[in-house]
């Protein structure tokens, strides 16, 4: 499998958010969302068996803990992804799965956390999610929309009241999307939606939803890559 870099810092979304835990991420993705901060994963990277990615995972966390599997779009490489996953289920440790939904996720291993994020308009990639994968979903799991804007507010509420994904899975997340190239200040002003008025777009509708900021960019410069 190609990997563009594996570290270990703090989860920065979804519900785990502040907790420690180790990164692997993939190298490619088919989408080109506008807002995207992870250009870097789309080439390169390097190869690795999923027994090579297990041994820099236990050197890192060697007593368990928290691991998320992200990209670029990791279940483009679905082949060597799926028996990584049965293995690191089988070592003890709790595992994330980051994904645009744009794949068919029927048979990621039950026990993954599935964290969707469904993309909304102002992405550029509108309608990639799959429908049929929410009925993948259940009570463990994540779904996320990152918004830059009205009309992605709108979108999001909407998807969520329409397929009642606060009954189907643990929480699901609206978060501010960062200005592209974001750099220096550790704040929300590299927000493209401020988060104040999303938060009270938010109540004014009673959106059965949490409001999520990237909490690592708020620690360290945005810009910062292995964080």
């Amino acid at each position: 499998m190609q990997i563009t870099e594996i570290y270990k810092s703090l989860q920065g979304e979804s519900t785990y958010a502040g907790l420690p835990c180790v990164f692997v991420r993939l190298t490619g993705c088919n989408l080109r969302c506008t807002w995207c901060d992870s250009e870097y994963t789309f080439h390169g990277g390097r190869k690795m068996t999923p027994e090579q990615v297990m041994d820099e995972v236990s050197r890192l966390s060697p007593n368990g803990g928290l691991v998320e599997i992200t990209g670029g779009e990791p279940m483009l490489q679905e082949r060597d992804l799926l028996p990584l996953m049965r293995q690191l289920l089988e070592a003890g440790y709790r595992v994330l799965l980051e994904t645009s939904g744009e794949r068919p996720l029927q048979r990621v291993p039950a026990g993954i956390i599935k964290i969707v994020d469904v993309k909304c308009p102002d992405s550029g990639e509108a309608d990639t999610f799959h429908i049929e994968n929410l009925e993948t979903l259940g009570p463990q799991d994540e779904v996320k929309f990152v918004l830059s804007g009205r009309p992605d507010y709108e979108f999001a509420r909407d998807f969520t009241q329409r397929h009642r994904l606060a009954d189907l899975v643990n929480a699901v997340l609206f978060s501010p999307a960062f200005r592209k190239g974001a750099t220096g200040a550790r704040d929300s002003s590299h927000c493209l939606l401020d988060p104040q008025e999303l938060a009270e777009w938010m109540l004014a509708d009673n959106v059965p939803a949490r409001l999520g900021l990237q909490l690592h960019k708020f620690i360290w410069d945005p810009a910062l890559k292995g964080v």
